[in-house]
C-alpha cells in the first residue's frame, strides 16, 4: 500500500525496547520490596508498637542499569544502630529480680527507717506512761549513815531543826506512799496513756505513708520501664524506616530530602531513648530510696493487675465513714484531745490537799551514849493543802485547758481535710479511668493513621512529612495509653490511702 512502511523494525532496536522495559519492571519491583517492611499490624489492644527487624539494603537489585560510580552518595544516618542494638541487647523487662507490689510494700515496711523512728517513738511514749504510774507506787531507798561529831557541840547557824549531832554508824529504810491526791495523779496517768496510743495510731500512719509512696514510685517505675519500651521499638522502627529510604534515595526512587527527615526521625526517637532510660533509672533509684536501700539495685517490675483494672469509685459519700473510721492520722488525734482533756482535768486538781504517808525503820549498832536504843522505827502522815503560789495552778490550769479546746479544733479540721481529700481522690480516679478509655482510642487512631501514611506513602500519595508527623502521633498516643494506665492505679493507690486502708 502506497505511503505505508511494510519494513519490519530491525532486530537491535526491539532489542533496546526490550531491555529498556526490563530495567522500569526491576526499578518498580525493587521499590515495592523496599517499601514493604512499612506495612505493620496495629496492636492498639495491647499497647506496644511492634518490634521490626532493620533490613539489609536492597543495592543489589535496584536499578540494574545504573553503573556503580553513578549512584549519588546521601547524607549518611546518624549512629541509631549501635543504639538501638545496645537496648534491645538490654531490655528493661529483664534488667534485675521480679518484684512485685505487695513485696515492695513489704520490704518497705521492714527497712525503711522512718517506720523504725515511728516505732521506736510509740515505745519511748509507752514507758513515759510507766513514768507517770510510778507516783502511785511506794518509794523505798535505803540509808548507810556514819558520822563524827566534835563532842558536845552544836550546829548553831543555818538551821532551825534539831542541832544536836551525835557519834553513830546506822543503816535503814525509808517508805514513802501516795496515799491520794484526788484524782490528779491518775489523770496524767490517763493523759500519758492516750499520748502513748495516739503514738501507736502515729505509727500506722507512717505506714501507710510509706505504702503510698512505695504505690507511687512502683507505678512511676513500671511507667518508666514501659515508656522506655515504647522508645526502643519507636528506635527500632524508624532505624528501619531510614534504611529503607537510604536504599530507595540510592535507586533514585526517592530524594534526598525523604532521607533527610527519615534521619531527624531516626535523631529524635534516639532523645526519646535517651531520655526513657534516665527517667527510668531517676525513677528506680527512688524505688530503691523508698525501699530502705543505699544500693542501685535493677528489678523487674510486676504488674499482677494484667491489665484487668478495677472501675473507679462511684461516689465518695459512701466512703467518708470508712474513713472517718480508719484513718490512723485522725484517730491519733483523738487521742491527743482526749489525752490534753485529761491533763486539763489533772492540772485542775493541782489546789486539792495530798495526803501521803512516811515510814522508816533501821538499827545503831554504834552510836554515841546519848543515843540508848539500838533500833529505830518511825511512822507518820502528811496533809499538804496548796493556800497560794501566785496564781501558779490558777494558769497552769487555764493553759491546759486552752490546749484542750485547740486539740479538739485540730480534730475538726482534720474531719474536713479528710472530707475534702477522700473527693478529690475519688474524682482523680474517675478521671484517670476516663483517660485510659480516651487514650485507649487516641492510640487506636494513631495506628490507624500511620498504616494509612505508610500505604500513601508506597503509593507515592504522600510525602515523607505526612509519615513523620503520623509516626510520631502514634509515638505519642503510645506513651499516653502507659501512662494513663499506671496513672489510673497510682489513683486508686491513694483512694486506699485517704480511707485508711
Amino acid at each position: 500500500m502506497a505511503g505505508v512502511n511494510t519494513q519490519p523494525r530491525p532486530p537491535k532496536v526491539e532489542r533496546m525496547n526490550s531491555e529498556k522495559r526490563k530495567s522500569v519492571a526491576s526499578c518498580f519491583c525493587s521499590a515495592l520490596l523496599a517499601l514493604a517492611p512499612f506495612s505493620r499490624p496495629a496492636q492498639a489492644q495491647q499497647g506496644v508498637l511492634p518490634s521490626a527487624p532493620v533490613p539489609e539494603l536492597l543495592a543489589s537489585s535496584a536499578a540494574p542499569a545504573l553503573q556503580e560510580s553513578q549512584i549519588p552518595q546521601p547524607m549518611a544516618p546518624p549512629a541509631a544502630a549501635p543504639l538501638a542494638e545496645a537496648a534491645n541487647n538490654r531490655p528493661p523487662a529483664e534488667i534485675g529480680p521480679r518484684l512485685t507490689l505487695e513485696q515492695a510494700e513489704q520490704m518497705a515496711i521492714k527497712s525503711n527507717p522512718n517506720i523504725s523512728v515511728a516505732r521506736l517513738l510509740a515505745l519511748a511514749q509507752a514507758q513515759v506512761a510507766r513514768e507517770v504510774r510510778s507516783a502511785e507506787m511506794p518509794m523505798t531507798s535505803g540509808d548507810l549513815t556514819a558520822v563524827g561529831a566534835h563532842e558536845n557541840s552544836r550546829i548553831t547557824a543555818g538551821y532551825l531543826s534539831n542541832s544536836s549531832v551525835y557519834d553513830r554508824a546506822a543503816a535503814g529504810l525509808s517508805v514513802s506512799q501516795l496515799i491520794t491526791d484526788f484524782g490528779r495523779t491518775h489523770n496524767l496517768v490517763l493523759s500519758a496513756q492516750s499520748n502513748a496510743k495516739a503514738q501507736l495510731e502515729n505509727e500506722r500512719a507512717t505506714e501507710l505513708d510509706i505504702k503510698l509512696t512505695v504505690d507511687q514510685a512502683f507505678y512511676q517505675a513500671l511507667t518508666a520501664q514501659a515508656v522506655l519500651r515504647v522508645a526502643q521499638q519507636t528506635l527500632a522502627q524508624r532505624q528501619a524506616t531510614g534504611d529503607q529510604v537510604n536504599a530507595l534515595t540510592r535507586s533514585k526512587i526517592k530524594s534526598d530530602l525523604d532521607l533527610s527527615f527519615a534521619n531527624v526521625q531516626i535523631a529524635q526517637a534516639n532523645l526519646l531513648l535517651l531520655d526513657a532510660r534516665n527517667n527510668e533509672q531517676a525513677a528506680m533509684a527512688a524505688l530503691n530510696d523508698v525501699l530502705g536501700s543505699e544500693t542501685d539495685q535493677q528489678y523487674t517490675l510486676v504488674d499482677e493487675t494484667g491489665g484487668n483494672l478495677p472501675p473507679a469509685p462511684d461516689n465518695a459519700d459512701t466512703l467518708l465513714q470508712t474513713a472517718f473510721g480508719q484513718r490512723p492520722d485522725l484517730a491519733a488525734l483523738n487521742e491527743q484531745y482526749t489525752s490534753a482533756r485529761q491533763f486539763s482535768a489533772a492540772e485542775r486538781d493541782l489546789w486539792l490537799p495530798t495526803v501521803s504517808a512516811l515510814a522508816a525503820a533501821g538499827g545503831t549498832p554504834v552510836r554515841a551514849d546519848q543515843i540508848e536504843s539500838s533500833w529505830y522505827g518511825v511512822a507518820g502522815a502528811n496533809i499538804s493543802i496548796p493556800v497560794f503560789n501566785g496564781f501558779l495552778f490558777n494558769a497552769d490550769a487555764k493553759e491546759a485547758k486552752l490546749r484542750a479546746q485547740a486539740a479538739e479544733e485540730n480534730v475538726r479540721k482534720l474531719r474536713d481535710t479528710i472530707a475534702r481529700d477522700v473527693r478529690t481522690a475519688v474524682l482523680n480516679a474517675q478521671t484517670a479511668f476516663q483517660r485510659i478509655g480516651v487514650t485507649q482510642g487516641e492510640l487506636n487512631q494513631a495506628n490507624l493513621a500511620l498504616d494509612l501514611a505508610q500505604a500513601r506513602y508506597k503509593i507515592g500519595l504522600s510525602s515523607i512529612v505526612e509519615l513523620t508527623q503520623a509516626q510520631l502521633a502514634q509515638t505519642q498516643a503510645e506513651i499516653d495509653y502507659t501512662t494513663a494506665r499506671y496513672a489510673y492505679q497510682t489513683a486508686l493507690a491513694e483512694v486506699q490511702y485517704q480511707l485508711g486502708q
